[in-house]
């Protein structure tokens, strides 16, 4: 009996061991260890929640994604929610990089293309439907503290992207000085989550590209533009 328990952990330590290698990225060491690709199991782990959620996604689900020992995960992230904070911050920071990388000849032209570069793309994608930041947000009573914090944090960033376009057109110009920027930010980040989200429930390219187009009417037209139109 000794020697089939002392069989059996030695088993699953050598397994543990080549589960680990299989996400180990190759020639990275460190004081002679090797290390974990971080964005090889960020991205597994990250498909796992997105897919199912945070409460519905389990530690056995997580690890057989991201070809880690429950060890090495508590290891590098100590819980399920340490998990899930890098892997949300990560999913934020690149959203927000995509957000922030859209351009146009005007301001109001940029938010326009903001929307639009959401919209789904023709053909099929690996990416899960929907929005993870979004997801969150729905399980927000069922996230620990932390995670809440950081679902948070993540609608604050895209907000204030938007509202940056905002202020640099009153700035520019394009925006009276009375505007009220903190209602539009807050307007155009929900047309946004539709535009991420309503693809599930049945909308087409061409329904939420209208939507975007009615979407742009909320722009604030300037005095002297509504009054011609008023004319009209």
């Amino acid at each position: 009996m000794y020697i089939d328990t002392t069989f059996r952990i030695l088993e699953r330590s050598v397994q543990d061991i080549w589960n680990d290698r299989s996400k180990m990225s190759s020639g990275n060491t460190m004081s002679g260890k090797p290390q974990f690709d971080d964005d090889a199991v960020i991205n597994s782990a990250m498909d796992v929640f997105w897919r199912h959620g945070y409460s519905a996604s389990s530690i056995d689900q997580l690890t057989t994604a991201m070809g880690l020992s429950r060890s090495s995960v508590y290891k590098r992230f100590q819980d399920k929610d340490g998990l899930f904070q890098e892997v949300l911050s990560t999913y934020v920071d690149r959203v927000v990089r995509r957000m922030g990388a859209v351009r146009g000849d005007t301001r109001r032209q940029q938010l326009e293309a903001l929307l639009l570069e959401f919209l789904p793309r023709e053909g099929k994608t690996a990416r899960p439907a929907g929005c993870l930041l979004a997801r969150s947000g729905a399980e927000m009573v069922d996230l620990p503290p932390a995670s809440q914090s950081v679902t948070r944090q993540g609608l604050r960033k895209q907000r204030a992207i938007l509202g940056e376009i905002l202020r640099e057109a009153v700035a520019s110009g394009e925006l009276v000085a009375a505007t009220d920027i903190d209602g539009l930010a807050w307007h155009y980040l929900g047309v946004l989550q539709a535009i991420l989200n309503l693809p599930q429930a049945g909308a087409t390219v061409g329904e939420l590209r209208r939507v975007v187009e009615l979407a742009m009417m909320a722009w604030p037209l300037l005095p002297a533009a509504a009054a011609h139109q008023r004319a009209v």
